[in-house]
């Protein structure tokens, strides 16, 4: 296997991006926060792929940030993107994380950053900053609850303690349950499965879920107005229709 910390594979119009530092449980450094940022980058430019589903390679997802490299050389943060090159700004496609053994500290925090989460049966799912003289600042302390009740945010955040993918299943924050080694595999259905749908219309839902968290619907209703400009006069919207009326598959273009 390559020694390159995030590595990618193509699945018809889906991108698996894995992070690949499984020896050191895939604790994030600059160099794989470099890396996965410029995937991301990459995979909303390519008009060919359409959901992204990130795993990790090795025992678990993400063990959060390489604590050895933020002593030597402090957090591996990018301007404009955030912790490992995607807490603060992910991408414009759907993208889905897939874990398996452990989603903790700042790999959760990645996992939070993606827009659905498939976790394996007795994952666990934790932001335990607070016991190495932390707090979880890639974005868990204030999206955790938006997932969940605010007392098991606030008990995650203040115990360290984690929780497992079957209570988060059970709480709302994990979308699918998978059994044990099978995340990537339900990801993938559930990627292909988004993939037969329009992408613009895909991206603009996305976009306006993702934005509209706390406005009032007058808010809601001019933050989507330019979204229904561009998408339903787009040559998709029209093929969309046309098909339906042909009962044919459509056939998308991004346009």
């Amino acid at each position: 296997m390559t020694d390159a910390p995030v590595l990618t594979e193509r699945r018809g119009n889906v991108l698996l991006i894995s992070l690949n530092r499984p020896d050191a449980m895939n604790a994030v450094n600059l160099d794989l926060a470099n890396a996965l940022a410029a995937i991301l980058d990459d995979f909303d430019a390519d008009d060919d792929l359409r959901v992204g589903v990130l795993t990790g390679n090795g025992r678990g997802f993400s063990a959060g940030m390489d604590l050895k490299a933020f002593v030597s050389g402090g957090m591996p943060n990018l301007e404009g993107r955030g912790f490992a090159g995607i807490t603060e700004q992910s991408c414009r496609k759907p993208l889905i994380a897939a874990v398996e053994g452990f989603a903790l500290a700042g790999g959760l925090e990645i996992a939070l950053s993606c827009d659905l989460l498939v976790a394996s049966e007795g994952a666990k799912l934790g932001i335990p900053e607070v016991t190495v003289g932390l707090f979880a600042g890639a974005g868990a302390v204030f999206r955790l609850p938006n997932h969940l009740p605010q007392a098991i945010a606030m008990e995650l955040a203040l115990t360290g303690d984690p929780i497992t993918a079957e209570r988060g299943a059970q709480l709302g924050i994990v979308n699918r349950l998978a059994p044990k080694g099978e995340a990537v595999n339900v990801a993938m259905e559930l990627a292909e499965r988004i993939a037969k749908n329009a992408p613009l219309g895909v991206i603009a839902s996305k976009q306006i879920i993702k934005d509209s968290v706390g406005l009032t619907d007058a808010e809601g209703w001019k933050l989507q107005q330019p979204l229904i400009d561009s998408v339903f006069k787009s040559h998709d919207a029209t093929e969309g229709a046309t098909a339906f009326a042909e009962k044919r598959p459509p056939q998308w273009t991004g346009r």
